[in-house]
């Protein structure tokens, strides 16, 4: 799997969110994702809201994803592109 293709699984959940993937071997995986779905919601409510668009990829295709997940505001606050 590649990490366009883990970008648009997680798109498919968080239409319109900001997401960054990036892979050195196709199966551990490294995302960063901004959107609105996160506000009020804690680290752990965000990482599943990322996990529901993969599905069963985890733990299969994708063996290991580390998120990075941000509300807009937390992200430009940290620096990123708005």
């Amino acid at each position: 799997m590649t990490a366009d293709e883990v970008s648009q699984l997680i798109l498919s959940g968080l239409p319109g969110a900001q997401v960054r993937v990036m892979t050195d071997d196709d199966t551990h995986f490294e995302a960063v994702v901004v959107a609105r779905e996160f506000e009020g919601k804690r680290s752990l409510q965000r990482h599943q809201l990322v996990y529901a668009g993969l599905g069963a990829r985890m733990g299969r295709e994708i063996h290991a994803l580390s998120i990075q997940a941000y509300t807009p505001d937390e992200w430009r606050a940290a620096g990123g592109a708005g």
